[in-house]
């Protein structure tokens, strides 16, 4: 995306909402609002007609929700990067937007600079997990899954060295590649480069669906 505007879609059957994450993304020079939408009918139509980089998708909107949308959208638009937007209320939710490829979740009182943050970094190619308030549901639902899924997770995870062992734990912590980096002592680059090869032996679409893969198997 590097010298090109990020153009964004916000889907939300709010208008108010809508209003004030348009506010927010504008005011970053490098992000283009080309479109909203009040359903997921529309969120798909619009996505499509404007070749949009990032759409910000409510779960909870009238005609089709958001999580038909998501599923739709994989089809109709792939390389779009979908950021859902929920509440703590809607865990399990959240879960199935995960798997279903989006590039991660934000709750809607995240601070603007983490809304702004989450755009270019879904544009980046990088999958979005906060630090604070949504490591806080990823550990709810991991918690849920664990009993489930831990045993394929740690086969899963077996497969891997050592050290892609370590920049895998700590992308179940929500850590950028910046900050891995620093924690591993390790140049941002490498720790791209890492991240591609998990993605690729653990078979996940991207960076979120690795994490709770982490958090699966007890990294």
């Amino acid at each position: 995306m590097t010298g090109q505007l990020i153009r964004v879609v916000i889907a939300d059957d709010e208008p108010l909402i809508r209003a004030g994450i348009r506010m927010i993304l504008t005011s970053d020079r490098s992000i283009e609002v080309v479109a909203e939408a009040a359903n997921g009918r529309e969120a798909v139509d619009q996505v499509r007609a404007h070749a949009a980089d990032v759409v910000l998708l409510d779960i909870q909107m009238p005609v089709m929700d958001g999580l038909t949308a998501l599923v739709e959208l994989r089809t109709a638009a792939p390389a779009v990067r979908v950021i859902v937007l929920t509440t703590f209320g809607e865990r399990e939710n959240v879960l199935r937007a995960l798997e279903h490829g989006g590039a991660g979740f934000l709750l809607k009182d995240t601070a603007p600079a983490e809304l702004i943050q989450a755009v270019r970094a879904a544009a980046a190619g990088d999958a979005y997990l906060s630090p604070g308030a949504t490591r806080h549901v990823v550990d709810q639902l991991a918690m849920g899954r664990a009993a489930k899924r831990g045993e394929g997770a740690r086969r899963r995870v077996a497969e891997l060295s050592g050290r892609e062992r370590e920049v895998l734990a700590l992308l179940g912590e929500g850590l950028s590649n910046a900050d891995a980096g620093r924690r591993l002592h390790m140049s941002e680059a490498t720790v791209k480069t890492y991240v591609s090869r998990i993605l690729a032996k653990l078979g996940c679409e991207n960076r979120v669906q690795a994490a709770l893969l982490s958090r699966d198997a007890g990294l």
